[in-house]
């Protein structure tokens, strides 16, 4: 009988911590606009990114304060494109349609710039990485990619980097490859071009609030290699195509390697598991990966086995798409509510309102 008693005294000091906690999930910020990336940097500081999709924005980039309010970043002056005045105003040196932020452990936000506003073509001169010193706030390098890495059907999407710094591996959902940026030298390579393992994959139905996904002329969301994140072990590049379900995976020594060729990557690419549609991939400190399933509003994790299961679902998190993880474990995701804008449905208002939440894994 004691021990009975034992037992429930420990569950419930289990769940009065649990309670202690607070929710699992909360809202950290809410936005006029639709945000896609976040970022969070060894010291708490939170940045976002909101891509110029359906309407001109006021704010690219942006760092969120403790009260979720929210201010350019690094400054107004590189948030000052705008779609009305794009021939007055130099895209090389300014945002013009930001799609991810990724904070690294060295000091550094990384601001990926496709330069496609509408995610339409590309702008001569507008796609591009630009680096910012979090500690000083200046942006202390631009790498500008020409028509042979951003083709004009290309779209930037996602960036991760090697453990040893020297390279940068971005993923093109418009077009369909890879981009492996050589950041010392500043030389970029695009590879697995239209390859199969960076297509969309055209049995996959997008699938929203129980019903295809369509545009009003009938067209399904159509997003080629999109979501990326390295192995546990530092050792392989990850990937998949939104609409899509496979996960891939190639050496990252295979990709770096002077000798590389287009052929020596392309029998280097291995399948890893089989997913649902995914926008974002997150790699936790404890070595999980962690993969947004807009289809089902949730979050899920992959274990070591390749086994993939429910982490949290909730009706809140309209197209979960993109996630970071703050010092102390908590996980920030974006809700950049796709299925709600324009494309989808055109009585909606131009940049429906969005969310960024704080998770507990």
């Amino acid at each position: 009988m004691k021990f009975h008693l034992l037992l429930a005294a420990a569950a419930a000091a289990t769940a009065a911590a649990a309670s202690a906690q607070g929710p699992r999930i909360a809202q950290v910020s809410s936005f006029d606009q639709e945000v896609t990336g976040v970022a969070a940097a060894q010291d708490g500081r939170i940045f976002v990114n909101f891509p110029r999709w359906n309407s001109d924005v006021p704010v690219s980039v942006a760092e969120v304060r403790p009260n979720g309010s929210t201010v350019a970043y690094p400054n107004a002056e590189w948030n000052s494109w705008r779609n009305a005045a794009a021939a007055q105003i130099d895209p090389r040196t300014h945002f013009v349609n930001v799609q991810s932020v990724v904070a690294d452990k060295r000091g550094s936000l990384w601001v990926l710039d496709p330069g496609a506003p509408n995610a339409e073509k590309v702008l001569p001169g507008a796609a591009k990485l630009v680096k910012i010193d979090l500690a000083s706030n200046a942006v202390t390098r631009i790498y500008p990619f020409d028509e042979t890495i951003a083709p004009p059907d290309s779209y930037l999407n996602d960036i991760r980097f090697a453990p040893d710094g020297r390279h940068a591996f971005m993923t093109d959902s418009g077009r369909g490859a890879l981009v492996v940026l050589d950041l010392d030298s500043g030389v970029a390579t695009r590879v697995l071009d239209k390859h199969p393992s960076t297509m969309l994959d055209p049995s996959v139905q997008v699938m929203t609030d129980g019903r295809p996904l369509r545009r009003p002329d009938g067209r399904q969301p159509m997003f080629h290699a999109d979501s990326i994140e390295l192995s546990a072990d530092g050792e392989y590049l990850l990937w998949q195509a939104l609409t899509g379900k496979t996960i891939y995976r190639v050496p990252i020594s295979a990709l770096t390697r002077p000798d590389a060729t287009a052929d020596l990557i392309a029998r280097s690419v291995e399948r890893v598991a089989e997913n649902r549609v995914a926008d974002g991939y997150l790699r936790l400190r404890d070595g999980r990966l962690l993969i947004t399933a807009p289809e089902d509003n949730a979050v899920r994790v992959m274990a070591a086995d390749g086994t993939i299961t429910p982490l949290i679902q909730d009706r809140r998190l309209r197209w979960p798409d993109s996630m970071a993880e703050l010092p102390d474990g908590q996980v920030l995701l974006t809700t950049s509510r796709i299925q709600d804008n324009d494309w989808f449905k055109p009585d909606a208002k131009p940049g429906v309102a969005t969310q960024l939440w704080r998770v507990r894994p």
